[in-house]
């Protein structure tokens, strides 16, 4: 199996239509996922001294973390808009073998840094609401 590159691990948005059009979050130079879930303990006098875990039980979720150049493109204002108002968007992550995963989140952090006679840099960090489905 070959390695994947990084370049294709991509960052998108929906553009809010009635049938979901993607858009990739323009100028992403990092991308970041993390899959966790909370377990439920159901260790008993029947564990002979070992704990057990409740299969599919607890939570799950998915925390996105992304850099990059700011190009003001419409995904970075979408995404923006999203963060001031707290609103739930649909996002996909899309990667060089073609899977993808698509569900909602919502901007937890997004910052902007830049220097004089330089670009300006966003970092931002999403986390899922709900079922994030792989399609």
């Amino acid at each position: 199996m070959p390695a994947e590159h990084g370049a294709a691990f991509l960052l998108k948005i929906t553009d809010g239509s009635a049938i979901p059009n993607f858009q990739t979050v323009a100028g992403l130079r990092t991308t970041q996922m993390s899959i966790a879930g909370d377990m439920v303990v159901v260790t008993s006098k029947d564990s002979a001294g070992w704990r057990d875990l409740l299969s599919g039980a607890g939570a799950r979720s998915i925390s996105v973390s992304a850099t990059g150049i700011f190009l003001a493109s419409a995904a970075e204002i979408r995404v923006r808009g999203n963060a001031l108002t707290g609103v739930l968007d649909t996002y996909q992550l899309s990667f060089e073998s073609g899977d993808k995963l698509t569900g909602k989140f919502l901007v937890q952090r997004l910052e902007y840094a830049g220097d004089f006679n330089g670009e300006r840099n966003y970092t931002m960090q999403l986390e899922s609401s709900g079922v994030v489905t792989p399609s």
